[in-house]
């Protein structure tokens, strides 16, 4: 029997999102990939054992089956262990819902299971530019900066720095329980329900009297606004490579920043809001980018980070690679 080559030994971690809401394409992912190698397969149950699983996979080549949310965080994991050049990633892609296997399909991976797993196994690594923000944070497909206010999503809001850390999150941890799925609680608390008519009144007029305090501290505090929660025009500067795009004095409807396959140079493309004439769309290639003023969002990829001041994008020449057909 011929001995199995180190790049022919596979460590698939499924994410349990896809694990659960697509068991079948799972199943057919990996029949397809244990007939042409050998694998050990691990099931995380959450974000610590998807990135414990990854920092174990000593010399086996890492496949992970799930959906763009799941792709981030590896490669996300990678980059921060400083692990990302010497390791090649493949994609079985399955997920769940509209949206999650967008940045997939725009990076050139096959959407079927068979055809994804095929190409596991007998597709090459292609080098992509990675860009990075100045908190480690990551973003493989595209990131944008919509008006204040104006549709970053509330969705995982709270984790900052993209997909891969800053201000209130790590690893693209922002928005992890959607990410990851809720767990139920298997009813606790019902076994006691309806033991005791009594306790039953007594917490009822309890949770009323509180609800009755809230309502009349809400009423006697004064609305304030917030900048973050303002709607109207950004207004940001945006330098390009040191030299300044768009200043604070023209305010923006959007901005977008899309790293290149390859080459070194992301796309920024900068859109005015109109004041009187209609203002033109302002682009650039660039291999930095630095975005400061008001408090913003952004969204990197499926991640939403911030609110920051000021925040600097790098490409990442060739950074990481993913298997794909050859």
């Amino acid at each position: 029997m011929t001995e199995v080559a180190t790049s022919d030994q596979l460590l698939v971690v499924i994410d349990p999102v896809a694990r659960h809401g697509d068991g079948e394409a799972v199943r057919i992912a990996k029949d397809v990939l244990s007939a042409g190698a050998t694998m050990k397969v691990c099931l995380p149950d959450g974000p610590e054992e998807f990135d414990r699983a990854l920092i174990r996979r000593g010399s086996r080549r890492p496949v992970v089956i799930g959906d763009d949310r799941a792709l981030l965080r590896a490669v996300s994991l990678l980059y921060r262990r400083r692990e990302l050049a010497g390791c090649a990633l493949s994609l079985v892609p399955v997920g769940v819902g509209d949206g999650t296997l967008s940045l997939s399909r725009a990076l050139g991976v096959p959407m079927g299971a068979v055809a994804a797993a095929r190409a596991v196994l007998d597709g090459s690594e292609r080098r992509l530019d990675l860009l990075v923000d100045d908190s480690d944070g990551v973003v493989l497909g595209a990131l944008r900066i919509p008006p204040l206010g104006g549709g970053a999503g509330d969705r995982g809001a709270g984790g900052g720095g993209g997909a891969g850390g800053g201000e209130g999150g790590r690893g693209g941890d922002g928005g992890t329980e959607s990410a990851w799925g809720s767990r139920g609680t298997g009813g606790f608390g019902g076994a006691r329900a309806g033991s005791s008519k009594e306790a039953g009144a007594h917490h009822h007029h309890h949770w009323l009297r509180t609800c009755q305090s809230l309502v009349r501290t809400l009423a006697a505090r004064p609305a304030r606004v917030t900048a973050s929660a303002s709607t109207g025009p950004t207004r940001l500067r945006v330098e390009v490579d040191g030299r300044t795009l768009v200043d604070l004095d023209q305010p923006l409807e959007a901005v977008s920043i899309t790293p290149g396959r390859v080459g070194g140079g992301a796309r920024v493309e900068v859109r005015p809001a109109s004041v009187g004439a209609e203002a033109g769309l302002l682009e650039a290639v660039a291999r930095t980018i630095t975005v400061s003023g008001a408090d913003f969002r952004y969204r990197a990829d499926a991640v939403v980070g911030g609110p920051v001041r000021t925040r600097t994008w790098t490409v990442r020449e060739g950074a990481w690679g993913l298997t794909l057909p050859g």
